[in-house]
């Protein structure tokens, strides 16, 4: 039986990367308002780290520069000074140009700030470094908020961490651990077991497609469920759908929403 994370999910979801981030200010409020409201998603998508004073925030990168008028690492920065900060400084949509959004008051995000916004929603984030660890826990042990997170991190140790921390999330998998089921299958033997459900993996890498049919089956077989990320072309969102895929994750909802509202035989629910 798969994990409760999954319950009222049905394949293939629409997932937002980062909120949708050749559209929107990306891991903003904005975007995911957007993704919410406009494309119908079925989940997000985002990154935390932890501010100085210990606050998750959302954000995939460790520092400023990239997405904001900020300068040096977020972890050096408490709150108060980081939700000043203009999150969509830099940001110009895809085909677009300028900066059509600066000052616009789109600000940082918390966590906590997401979590309420969107009652109910699933949402996959990612830890991208272990000082978001402890704050992270305090925040969402004991309440039910967890059952509708799917957590975990690239780095194989903060992902074992939180299994041992919170034992009954639903976890997906870590970069070695999930190397490691996919050589697996595509050298023909079994995969190794272990705690993680999810498979957050690129649809290809390096120019070679790294999901097809036979993972999904060997996935299916093993009771996981499979994410490709991050899926912009049309052709390859057919593609994974007809592969059997659990989800797709896209910068661009727009356009996974118009492939998922074509016509076709139906989802499969979980």
């Amino acid at each position: 039986m798969r994990h409760r994370f999954f319950s009222g999910l049905e394949a293939p979801l629409h997932i937002c990367h980062r909120g949708g981030a050749k559209r929107y200010p990306e891991n903003t409020l904005y975007a995911f308002e957007h993704a919410v409201k406009v494309h119908r998603t079925d989940m997000l998508e985002l990154d935390v780290h932890a501010s100085r004073d210990g606050v998750v925030v959302v954000a995939h990168d460790a520092t400023l520069e990239r997405c904001t008028n900020g300068t040096g690492a977020l972890k050096n920065l408490p709150w108060a000074e980081l939700s000043k900060l203009d999150a969509a400084f830099h940001f110009t949509p895809a085909g677009g140009s300028g900066t059509p959004l600066r000052g616009r008051g789109i600000g940082l995000s918390r966590l906590s700030d997401v979590l309420s916004a969107f009652p109910g929603l699933k949402i996959n984030v990612e830890l991208k470094d272990e000082a978001a660890l402890a704050p992270f826990v305090d925040l969402v042990r004991g309440t039910d908020e967890l059952d509708r997170l799917c957590i975990g991190s690239e780095h194989d140790g903060i992902g074992e961490e939180l299994v041992k921390v919170l034992p009954d999330a639903c976890y997906f998998f870590p970069a070695n651990a999930l190397a490691a089921f996919v050589f697996a299958v595509k050298g023909g033997e079994e995969p190794p077991e272990g705690p993680w459900t999810v498979l957050d993996l690129p649809y290809e890498w390096e120019g070679l497609v790294v999901f097809d049919a036979q993972l999904a089956r060997a996935a299916a077989a093993k009771g996981k469920w499979i994410n490709v990320w991050t899926v912009d072309d049309p052709a390859q969102m057919r593609q994974a759908i007809a592969d059997g895929v659990g989800g797709i994750m896209t910068d661009l909802p727009d356009v996974l929403r118009a492939v998922l509202d074509e016509p076709r035989s139906g989802r499969v629910s979980t």
